[in-house]
């Protein structure tokens, strides 16, 4: 008797793991589809569990007559906000499910932020499916600042904006009217500000290049204006050594440092000696694959252009590259200091030596 109560025990053992580790989990894929391959054993048992049990309240839809309404998701919106979003729009049955749907797909760390057309005739399997689209009807966009614009062009068809780079180029290289600041610019490098965008997957490639201007003159601010002419310069000049500045430093807490260099040497008619104004200058470097080659030889400082500052003193004749406001802000008010010279720390850092005579400068070498 013992024998037999032993033996159906341990079938019914056998039973239960093949119905929790089987059975369940093919179930499940079978209904909705493969698990996320970063899910443990464990967690695909424990979330093909949850979608059998919610069943219905993933695959019908919530109302079989329903038009069609935009729903938002913004830039960083968890995964439980977009859910409770979801159900509180009326486009699903049940927050939980839907979130749980989500992890168990693998789909919780690809949804697309922008503006989706959405359906409560939609089961939320599908919705789930429809906010990974890149065809929502907006996307968005992030120039990182120190960009110059060929590198901000050859992004925008990566976030499913239709706009060649040779598009974006032209318009970028176009005036923009309104802005006194760009009086006399021949393009609008410098002023493409560096920033995240949320745009229409149907903007023209002028209408984008006017709204990086445009959040440029946003950031603009009276006491920014009154900073640049405190240094003696103008916006436009100011933008041209911002862009040297965000190139230059590492640390953002460096800037006004090196801003304070390159405006003391300006005072006394000293050239830059600026890398990444030669580095503008030459282009992009097909060896390495980089607009920003590195490191320069003897021969690239030799380089005969006017963005040369190794060559030729003063500001570069336009900006080099798109600066951020923390840069712009650094020449504004840069450091007070009496600096003429700065190099890299030999530790890998991204910190700088700063100096007043070249001695000093020359000391602070590598040795």
């Amino acid at each position: 008797m013992r024998k037999l109560l032993f033996s159906i025990l341990f079938l019914l053992l056998i039973l239960c793991f093949f119905a929790a580790f089987v059975a369940i989990p093919s179930e499940a894929a079978r209904i909705y589809g493969p698990p996320a391959p970063r899910l443990t054993l464990s967690q695909r048992v424990q979330y093909s569990a949850r979608l059998l049990w919610y069943d219905g309240l993933l695959t019908r839809p919530l109302h079989l007559e329903a038009g069609e309404q935009n729903f938002r998701i913004e830039t960083g919106q968890s995964v439980n906000s977009i859910a409770a979003s979801l159900f509180d729009a009326g486009l699903i049955r049940d927050a939980e499910s839907f979130r749980a749907y989500l992890i168990y797909a693998g789909l919780d760390t690809s949804i697309q932020a922008g503006e989706h057309k959405l359906s409560a005739e939609m089961s939320a399997v599908d919705i789930a499916r429809k906010i990974q689209s890149a065809n929502s009807a907006e996307t968005t966009f992030v120039i990182l600042a120190g960009w110059r614009m060929e590198e901000v062009a050859v992004s925008l068809p990566t976030a499913g904006l239709p706009v060649t780079p040779e598009e974006f180029l032209a318009a970028a290289r176009s005036p923009v009217n309104g802005y006194d600041f760009l009086s006399g610019a021949s393009s609008l490098e410098g002023f493409l500000f560096p920033d995240s965008y949320i745009l229409s997957r149907t903007t023209s490639a002028g209408k984008i290049v006017e709204a990086f201007v445009r959040n440029f003159a946003l950031h603009l601010s009276l006491d920014l204006v009154g900073g640049f002419r405190t240094q003696g310069l103008t916006v436009y000049q100011a933008v041209i050594l911002a862009s040297i500045v965000e190139r230059e430093a590492v640390k953002d807490e460096e800037k006004p440092l090196i801003a304070s260099v390159y405006l003391n040497r300006l005072k006394i008619g000293m050239k830059l000696d600026a890398d990444p104004t030669v580095q503008y200058a030459l282009g992009f470097d097909f060896t390495n694959g980089t607009w920003w080659k590195n490191p320069l030889s003897l021969n690239d400082l030799q380089f005969d252009s006017p963005f040369n500052t190794y060559i030729y003193a003063g500001l570069p004749p336009a900006p080099i590259a798109n600066p951020g406001l923390n840069s712009l802000q650094a020449v504004a008010f840069p450091a007070e200091t009496p600096y003429y010279f700065f190099r890299a720390k030999c530790d890998g850092s991204g910190f700088h030596f700063f100096s007043e005579t070249f001695e000093e400068h020359v000391a602070n070498g590598c040795g």
